[in-house]
């Protein structure tokens, strides 16, 4: 069977879920950009990250697996994979922030004069 040759319910199903992943991955997208600050910043991607790509590998898994005509389990590392690193970059992030402010607090106090 060939790619040309999915059956409609696939083709139907791997759509949806294509473009429900863009779909989420620009709203993610949309609040990285809108948020204010770098706290409220950091969990808009991660709506992108998740369900997006979580919705485009579930597409890719399924016409792999039709085309393949067995399962395919490749999806699933990768999934893995994002699902592990994901929440550690996250960490970091949020740690460099707060050593930032308090940084950033630290060198206002020394820069304002004794009262």
């Amino acid at each position: 069977m060939s790619v040309d040759n999915l059956p409609a319910w696939a083709d139907l199903l791997a759509s949806i879920l294509l473009v429900s992943g863009a779909l989420l991955t620009l709203i993610g997208s949309v609040g990285l950009l809108r948020l204010p600050n770098l706290f409220a910043r950091i969990h808009a991607p991660t709506l992108g990250n998740t369900l997006g790509l979580g919705c485009v590998l579930l597409a890719s898994m399924l016409v792999a697996s039709i085309h393949a005509e067995r399962l395919v389990f490749q999806e699933v590392l990768i999934t893995l994979f994002v699902v592990a690193t994901s929440p550690v970059t996250t960490m970091l992030l949020m740690r460099a922030g707060i050593y930032r402010r308090r940084a950033d607090t630290s060198k206002n106090a020394m820069d304002r004069p004794p009262t």
